[in-house]
C-alpha cells in the first residue's frame, strides 16, 4: 500500500519536534567526527514525514551510531536520529510476529518478548543497537540455519523523499524491500517493520579445539544441519590463525546454570576489560588468551537461556578511552571451499603490517536471499576481524592500505566485505565485491532523484562520487 501523508496533517497534530543546531556527530571509534547542521529526535511518523518533505538539502540517519564509518551523516546535513522512534506497534504470540518503529534497541524488544518465551529469530550479537541500524546493514549474527537479518523481515514501511509512506515486502513493492534492507539510508527512511519470532530456549554452551584445516569437515557434520544448534561461532587465533576453538549453543533441558533471562542492564564488566588489556597491550597477551584465558572461561559448565546470550552489552568491549587507541570491526565473506586459501593470505597481510589483531571470528551465513547489496551472494563463511589502532593519521593511512589488500583477497575468492566500517575500499573494489550496486543506485535515481538520503558511504560509493573509480 502507498500513500502519502499531507503536511497539513502535522500543523494539525500540533506535534513539537525537537532539533538541535549544528553539532558533530561521531560513532563509536571516536574517528569520523562530522559537523551537521542539525539534529532532529521525531516521535512520531508525521514529523519524519514533514522533515523528509520540507528540507531542502542532504539527510542522514542514524539509530545507535555503532557503524565505524560515518554511514550515518555527512557534512551539513540534517540528521534524523531515530532513537526516540521507538514504539511497538503491533504483537502476534500466536503468529510469533512483532511489529515495531526501527528506533527500538534490541534490548528493549528483549524486554518485551521475553515474558511470552520468544526470541528474536536473527540479529548481531550485541543487544544496544537499533533495530533499524540493523536492517539499514542487514546485520546477521551466529544463527546456525540462518542468513542475513532480511530473512526474519516479513515487510518494512518507508518514507520516501517527496513524503510518501510506501510498504514493502517480498510480495509487494519487493524492490524497494530489497533494496532498503541493506541500503544503508540511501532510499528513504525505514519508519516501520514486522519481524518473524523464535521460541526461548535454554542452550548449553559446548566447545572443541582443532586445526583450521578440520573445521569445515566438523561444521558440514556436526553443526550445519543440527537442529539442535541455535548459535555457533569460532575463535581464529593469531597471529598463524591455523588454530581455532568452536564454541556451539545447543538446545537443551538441563538445568540453568545462569539464573538469569536476560543480561543484567548494570553488570560490569571489569574482568573482561582487564582481559582485553592484556590481550592487546601486554607482551605475550594473544598466547595468554589462547592457553589461559579461554579455556578457564570456556571449562566452566554454562546452560543459560537464548535470550540471555542474545542480550549481551556491547559495554563489555568499550576501553577505558579511545582518544590515542581504538577498537575497531572489520568482516570479510568468502564461499565456504575457499576459506583456508582466504584465511592464508589474510594472515600474511595482518603480519605484514602488524595488525593488532583482538580477536578473528568465523560465522557462517547462508546465502541472501535477494538484496541489491547483498554481502552474502552464495552461502559464505564470515570472517569477523576486531582489532586495535592508533588513531594517527600515519596509522589510519596504513589501515587503509592493508584494508584494501584484504578487500581485493576477499574479490579474488569469490567473496565480499562488509559495508558497515570504514571506507578504505576504492569503488572499483565495491562494485566488485557489490555486483548489483548499479540497480540499487538505478532505483535511488528514481525514488531519490535529488541525491536527498546522503551519509559517507554514499558519498563515497553513491550518484555524486561519480565514475572515475578514484579511491574515496
Amino acid at each position: 500500500m502507498r500513500f502519502a501523508i499531507g503536511l497539513f496533517l502535522c500543523a494539525a497534530l500540533g506535534g513539537a519536534l525537537t532539533t538541535h543546531a549544528a553539532e558533530t556527530v561521531n560513532d563509536i571509534t571516536q574517528l569520523n567526527p562530522i559537523v551537521v547542521d542539525r539534529v532532529a529526535h521525531p516521535k512520531t511518523l508525521e514529523e519524519i514525514v514533514e522533515l523528509v518533505a520540507t528540507h531542502p538539502g542532504p539527510i542522514a540517519i542514524g539509530g545507535g551510531r555503532y557503524s565505524m564509518g560515518g554511514q550515518t551523516a555527512t557534512e551539513h546535513a540534517l540528521q534524523i536520529d531515530m532513537r526516540s522512534f521507538k514504539q511497538i506497534l503491533g504483537f502476534s504470540r500466536e503468529r510469533k510476529e512483532i511489529t515495531l518503529q526501527p528506533g527500538i534497541t534490541w534490548r528493549a524488544l528483549q524486554d518485551f518478548i521475553d515474558p511470552y518465551d520468544l526470541s528474536v529469530s536473527i540479529m548481531q550479537s550485541y543487544a544496544n543497537f537499533t533495530v533499524g541500524g540493523a536492517l539499514s546493514v542487514n546485520a546477521h549474527g551466529r544463527y546456525i540455519g540462518y542468513g542475513p537479518l532480511v530473512s526474519s523481515v516479513k515487510s518494512i514501511k518507508l518514507v520516501l523523499a517527496d513524503g510518501q509512506v510506501v510498504e514493502a515486502s517480498p510480495q509487494l513493492n519487493a524492490e524497494l524491500f530489497y533494496g532498503a534492507i541493506g541500503g544503508y539510508g540511501g532510499l528513504g527512511v525505514i519508519v516501520e517493520a514486522t519481524l518473524h519470532l523464535s521460541d526461548n530456549v535454554r542452550l548449553l554452551r559446548t566447545f572443541e579445539e582443532m586445526p583450521l584445516a578440520d573445521y569445515r569437515d566438523y561444521f558440514a557434520a556436526q553443526i550445519e544441519h543440527n537442529p539442535q544448534v541455535i548459535l555457533h561461532n569460532a575463535v581464529l587465533y593469531p597471529d598463524q590463525y591455523q588454530t581455532l576453538r568452536a564454541v556451539s549453543y545447543r538446545r537443551t533441558e538441563l538445568p540453568l546454570t545462569v539464573q538469569e533471562r536476560l543480561t543484567p542492564l548494570n553488570q560490569n564488566y571489569w574482568k573482561e576489560h582487564k582481559a582485553m588489556k592484556v590481550v592487546s597491550q601486554w607482551p605475550g597477551g594473544k598466547t595468554l588468551r589462547q592457553e589461559v584465558i579461554d579455556p578457564l572461561v570456556l571449562k566452566k559448565p554454562q546452560v543459560s537461556w537464548r535470550n540471555h546470550e542474545a542480550s549481551l552489552d556491547v559495554r563489555e568491549l568499550e576501553p577505558d578511552s579511545r582518544a590515542k587507541r581504538t577498537y575497531v570491526l572489520q568482516e570479510y565473506f568468502v564461499p565456504p571451499d575457499q576459506l583456508e586459501s582466504f584465511i592464508q593470505e589474510m594472515g600474511t597481510t595482518l603480519r605484514a603490517h602488524k595488525v593488532n589483531v583482538i580477536n578473528l571470528s568465523i560465522r557462517h551465513a547462508k546465502a541472501d536471499p535477494g538484496t541489491l547489496l547483498a554481502w552474502a551472494k552464495t552461502e559464505v563463511f564470515a570472517l569477523v576481524l576486531y582489532y586495535q589502532q592508533s588513531t594517527t593519521q600515519a596509522a589510519r593511512n596504513e589501515v587503509g592500505q592493508w584494508t584494501r589488500a584484504l578487500v581485493d583477497s576477499a574479490i579474488k575468492h569469490g567473496g565480499s566485505y562488509y559495508l558497515p566500517y570504514q571506507i578504505h575500499a576504492t569503488p572499483q573494489q565495491f562494485r566488485a565485491a557489490y555486483p548489483r550496486a548499479g540497480e540499487f543506485l538505478a532505483l535511488k535515481a528514481r525514488v531519490d532523484p535529488q541525491n536527498k538520503f546522503r551519509n559517507k558511504l554514499w558519498d563515497a560509493y553513491g550518484v555524486a562520487a561519480g565514475e572515475n573509480g578514484t579511491q574515496p
